[in-house]
């Protein structure tokens, strides 16, 4: 079986606290954190009794995770399994990244994002430059608001080409982007006219739910994080069952980790060998040619 997981635990807290931000914000108690503790545990173990699977992993929390140990440890034991062909990890990188060095780089993978209000560009540059130096493969993200465009350029400068930056566009509000915007913006991302709209997704094929799914801290399997109703448990005998090909049932799609997976966009191809860790393939290459 060839199969991705998104892995949400309960993990619901972040040191950053930007004001658009759709993240739950609250400091947890030492329970919660080893709520947290267990069912990462329990996963990590899962997938490393699954021997006979091809796998490869996202941990996609609500809010950042880096600066615990634990998800530490467990990319590194991921990222060691034989099972396993990717271990991914959304992160702000305000951690400090020594633990990457006992990770299968071949396998480890980021997917960072700067936040100017929170960290300063001097301060994010020099850890993507220490990833480059320890040969970690990350791309690079920044959400879109207006008042962010001159720190988007300037990490655009700042960070050598063969860092991949997307830009998450702003769409709470019609129009938002004037052509200027979209035009400095598409430059830095040739993809960002694709994240910044909705898709129609109704009744469309979608890889979600038969080779990617959504997991839940107790197991419980989504086709994706943003469709609620269950469809399984990976801790259920013969889980596999639940995997098949199931046509969306939202009447939009509008964030990367959801549409990707939409066959008509044909981003499989674009993104192949990066699909979850952002990553267009051939990449500078694909700057010249869109």
């Amino acid at each position: 079986m060839n199969l991705s997981i998104l892995y949400r635990g309960p993990l619901s807290s972040c040191n950053y606290g930007c004001p658009y931000c759709p993240f739950a914000k609250h400091s947890e108690s030492s329970e919660e954190h080893e709520n947290d503790r267990l069912a990462l545990e329990k996963f990590v173990d899962f997938v490393g009794s699954r021997n006979a699977d091809s796998l490869s992993v996202f941990f996609t929390p609500w809010g950042e995770a880096l600066i615990h140990k634990r998800y530490q440890l467990a990319l590194t034991r991921l990222s060691q399994l034989a099972n396993i062909q990717r271990a991914v990890i959304q992160t702000n990188l305000s951690c400090k990244l020594d633990w990457v060095d006992a990770c299968d780089k071949n396998k480890l993978a980021l997917w960072a994002t700067f936040h100017p209000g929170e960290v300063s560009l001097e301060k994010f540059v020099a850890q993507c430059l220490d990833l480059l130096a320890k040969r970690v493969r990350f791309s690079v993200g920044v959400v879109g608001l207006k008042e962010n465009i001159p720190a988007i350029t300037s990490l655009r400068e700042a960070l050598p080409g063969e860092v991949y930056i997307w830009v998450n566009a702003f769409k709470r509000q019609e129009n938002y982007y004037n052509g200027e915007d979209l035009s400095i913006l598409k430059g830095i991302d040739p993809y960002f006219l694709t994240n910044n709209q909705y898709h129609s997704s109704l009744g469309k094929s979608c890889r979600a739910g038969s080779t990617v799914i959504s997991v839940d801290g107790d197991g419980v399997i989504r086709r994706c994080h943003f469709i609620k109703e269950p469809i399984g448990n990976i801790y259920e005998p013969d889980f596999e069952r639940c995997l098949q090909e199931r046509l969306c049932s939202n009447e939009l799609c509008g964030c990367h980790i959801g549409y990707v997976h939409l066959d008509e966009l044909g981003l499989y191809d674009a993104f192949a060998g990066g699909i979850l860790e952002r990553i267009p393939s051939n990449w500078p290459q694909v700057l010249r040619l869109l």
